[in-house]
């Protein structure tokens, strides 16, 4: 797909333009840096699905050192979205935790956190989404349930983390890049490690949660200090570097 058919396919569904092109610039991103599974493969996917375009999200709470969102209907992308712009433009004093309910999906976490860490913030931020990861032979009790960390610099791009709990993504699957019985916890014999963060993640995001439903939680602070360019100095490929 062309970027300018994405862009118009986005408008077709109906999203407002500004709306639209937040959209497109998610999967823009991730298409620019090779994460097929969320990127215009993504448009297609969301052509299937009953979408209300012109849903918008909402702060419920906001408390200095704490907020909380609700999607009220509106794709993931954009609770995501609204929030990374709320919090570049009002930066917490020192960290706050921000709790986003009824919020899927939400793409490519790196994207938002690198975001965040490009305008001076750490940024970790993990996602639940339906349950497609279980013990071999057993129930499927948790979901890739990504976790995205983005640390900030002085000197150069900011080191950008991302995760997800499964060998594959569930992108990689919409894409056609993967089949379903190949997303299992990553890590081989060691699958049980991978399991146990998925799990863990799912619990942390649902216990911050008052209603059922997927979602996300993201850490914002200050950095107190530059820990990048000792790491680059090394001349190693660090996380999330092109």
């Amino acid at each position: 797909m062309r970027p300018d058919e994405a862009l118009d396919r986005l408008r077709a569904r109906g999203f407002a333009e500004e709306d639209a092109q937040r959209l497109f610039a998610h999967f823009h991103e991730a298409e620019s840096r090779g994460k097929l599974g969320h990127g215009y493969s993504r448009i297609e996917w969301l052509e299937t699905l009953d979408v209300d375009p012109a849903a918008q999200p909402e702060t419920i709470e906001a408390e200095g050192a704490f907020e909380r969102w609700h999607g009220r209907g509106a794709l993931g992308y954009l609770v995501l979205d609204a929030v990374v712009r709320t919090q570049l433009a009002d930066p917490p004093e020192r960290s706050r935790v921000v709790v986003c309910e009824q919020t899927f999906p939400t793409g490519m976490l790196g994207g938002w956190v690198r975001r965040l860490a490009a305008g001076g913030l750490v940024a970790l931020l993990t996602a639940t989404s339906p349950p497609r990861l279980g013990p071999p032979g057993g129930p499927k009790v948790a979901g890739t349930n990504p976790l995205a960390i983005g640390i900030p610099s002085s000197r150069g791009e900011p080191v950008v983390v991302d995760v997800s709990m499964g060998s594959i993504t569930w992108g990689d699957v919409i894409a056609g890049l993967a089949s379903e019985d190949q997303l299992v916890p990553f890590g081989g014999e060691q699958w049980h490690k991978a399991l146990a963060l998925a799990v863990g993640l799912q619990l942390f995001v649902d216990a911050l949660h008052r209603e059922s439903g997927h979602g996300a939680v993201l850490l914002v602070a200050r950095p107190e200090s530059d820990p990048v360019p000792a790491l680059r100095a090394t001349g190693m490929r660090l996380p999330g570097d092109r």
